[in-house]
Formats: structure tokens, C-alpha cells, sequence
């Protein structure tokens, strides 16, 4: 088996992070990238024109934040937020998240925030 082959340990990964809203790239899927994230707290209101966003939550607890109303997600669930729909994460305890998006999406959609992850980090 080829390292490219090697299979992904999620629980494995997930102890890697220890910060909020920074994801971490562990796979490439086409154009998209797969990512594991740990939140806690609120996020930012943002968009992303022209790109849907995919969360599935692995551990704990969220609300995807709507203009017209919120979605709570469990372990378990998992939520496409449809391209330009302005969104804000939120968890009021840590949760963590496995998130696929297009490798040139924006985290904030533009939107200036100290919460924003710069760079794209494999783990």
C-alpha cells in the first residue's frame, strides 16, 4: 500500500489540533479538500458566492446559523450550507467537525476576522 493509499484515522488526526476555527487538510477529493476542525464559540457571518460548504459533525454539538433560522446539528448530522447563503457557525462547547469545500475556498468568504485560518495546513 502507498502512502497516497493509506487509510485516515479521524480520532487519530483530531488529537493533532488544539486551536478553534483553524481546519487542517487531510485529504484532497478532486478539487475539494477535507478538513478537521474544532470550534468552539461563535464564528463569522459569511458567504461563499459561488461555492456550497459541507459540515458533518464527529464530536459535540453546533448550530449553523441562518438569516431564516437556525440548524442544529449532533454527531452524526450532516449539513450542506448552499453557495451564497450567509451562514455563522456556532458552539457553545468545543465540537469537532469534518468540513469539505473546494480547495480555493475562502474560510470568512472575505469577510475580515481574527478567527481567520491564512494558510491551508495538512496534518
Amino acid at each position: 500500500m502507498t502512502a497516497a493509499a493509506a487509510p485516515v484515522t479521524l480520532s487519530d488526526k483530531l488529537k493533532l489540533i488544539a486551536d478553534h476555527w483553524h481546519p487542517r487538510i487531510i485529504a484532497r477529493v478532486d478539487e475539494h479538500y477535507v478538513k478537521l476542525v474544532k470550534v468552539k464559540g461563535e464564528f463569522v457571518w459569511h458567504a461563499h458566492a459561488d461555492q456550497d460548504e459541507m459540515f458533518l459533525v464527529l464530536e459535540g454539538n453546533i448550530v449553523i446559523r441562518l438569516r431564516d433560522g437556525d440548524v442544529s446539528l449532533s454527531p452524526g448530522d450532516l449539513f450542506v450550507v448552499p453557495k451564497g447563503t450567509e451562514h455563522c457557525p456556532f458552539a457553545e462547547n468545543e465540537a469537532s467537525l469534518l468540513v469539505l469545500a473546494r480547495s480555493d475556498t475562502d474560510q470568512t468568504g472575505g469577510v475580515a476576522s481574527v478567527l481567520r485560518a491564512e494558510d491551508q495546513e495538512w496534518i
